[in-house]
């Protein structure tokens, strides 16, 4: 793997990455400011989440915190300090953070969150962004940014796709903060557990993905979706069959249908 030497991920301050039984572990490491997000900390992420999408011990990723909160959003000493930014430097400092969401968005591999705390404004746009999410009863989420003057601007682009436009407006225009039960009503976690089930549950769904399924079909899924909705029909249903062709001939279907057919049980992971 060259995209990033070893070295360089074992410096990071602010997050810590590690791999076992095919899950490559992201985790927030910055519990005492109940993980906010810097310009040093989306780097930081960044560049743990492009190491992941490389690392062949690496399946699925999965996204956690330390401490009592997922993700505060925004550092405040970090907005203190953008009082004093310009245009130019606000637009790169956006610019920044969606690029974040992007490349979490359009991973090739399955990104799972495993929110154990509250996830509010930008942080919330960090669990939204996955591909699923779980959470615990006590966890509370929001795009808060509308309170203090704010937009939830980039997370609005994925929101939409995620939830539809009533429930962006209903979201974003209030800044109302919701229960877990509330977001899983609404689509934006995927299940509420008790907090001693959680990493379990994660980690035992992360193995599944890991050995029942193929990585070639789950990364061109990934690929579909994010590309599909902004296409008109005719040209997404010609896109829809050129990936099918694409996906016979390829060496995951081959080995599929050739386990499916001689009725033997197939292990992905191998």
């Amino acid at each position: 793997m060259d995209n990033m030497p070893t070295q360089e991920l074992e410096a990071l301050r602010f997050i810590r990455y590690e791999a076992a039984d095919a899950i490559g572990y992201i985790t927030l490491n910055r519990p005492e400011k109940r993980n906010a997000l810097s310009a040093d900390m989306v780097s930081e992420l960044k560049m743990a989440f492009e190491f992941a999408e490389e690392d062949d011990a690496c399946k699925v990723v999965v996204l956690r915190a330390e401490g009592a909160a997922f993700c505060a959003g925004a550092d405040l000493a970090y907005i203190q300090e953008l009082q004093g930014f310009g245009y130019t430097d606000n637009l790169a400092d956006s610019t920044h953070l969606m690029q974040l969401f992007h490349q979490i968005y359009t991973l090739k591999k399955v990104v799972i969150a495993q929110v154990q705390g509250h996830a509010l404004a930008g942080g919330c746009g960090l669990a939204t962004v996955c591909d699923f999410a779980f959470t615990v009863p006590e966890a509370r989420f929001g795009y808060t940014e509308v309170k203090i003057g704010f937009l939830p601007a980039i997370v609005s682009v994925f929101l939409l796709r995620k939830i539809g436009e009533g429930r962006t407006k209903e979201l974003l225009l209030t800044g109302d903060v919701l229960s877990a039960q509330r977001a899983l009503e609404l689509g934006l976690v995927t299940s509420v557990l008790a907090p001693a089930e959680l990493a379990g549950h994660v980690h035992d769904f992360a193995r599944r993905l890991c050995v029942e399924n193929s990585t070639q079909s789950m990364e061109a899924i990934k690929e579909m979706l994010a590309r599909i909705p902004e296409m008109p029909l005719e040209d997404s249903l010609r896109y829809a069959a050129q990936m099918n062709a694409e996906a016979r001939g390829s060496h995951d279907c081959r080995r599929g249908i050739a386990a499916f057919l001689a009725k033997e049980k197939i292990t992905w992971e191998n």
